[in-house]
């Protein structure tokens, strides 16, 4: 059964979520390893777990201001497991965490092969498609 855990970069997760980013989403475009985790610190981290394995994760970055805004970055899942529901599972569970904590809005910057995934959930595309690590995506935001 697959669980999602809120964890810190303490935490032993931590090191199976990094190299899943790794492979998924840094490798595949020529992006050195960890050249996304500037913000890791700072931030909340959520895995798919099961059998002690990270199947997927997803990042949320606060972003300051009066606001209550985070961005969802960094979310990737296991080529096998793609198209089972882990990402949907993740997102769900980071739109819980925000109504706890008081966010009202996440926004995220969407690849274009992502764009249908964040609509399903509920994201609204905003602005002009622009290009990110040579790849076309969306701004993106819910209002939760």
């Amino acid at each position: 059964m697959i669980n999602v855990r809120l964890i810190k970069t303490s935490d032993r997760l931590y090191p199976l979520e990094q190299e899943l980013r790794n492979k998924i989403l840094l490798r595949p475009v020529g992006i050195p390893d960890h050249a996304w985790e500037m913000h890791d610190e700072k931030s909340w981290h959520f895995v798919a777990v099961e059998a002690g394995q990270v199947l997927g994760c997803v990042v949320l970055v606060p972003l300051d201001g009066p606001e209550m805004k985070g961005q969802l970055i960094q979310m990737a899942v296991d080529g096998t497991q793609q198209g089972k529901g882990v990402g949907k599972l993740l997102v769900k569970e980071l739109f819980a965490f925000c109504e706890l904590e008081g966010i009202h809005e996440v926004v995220c910057h969407a690849r274009d092969s992502a764009v249908p995934f964040y609509r399903s959930l509920g994201f609204e595309a905003y602005g002009e498609p622009f290009e990110e690590v040579g790849i076309k995506h969306m701004h993106m935001r819910i209002v939760l």
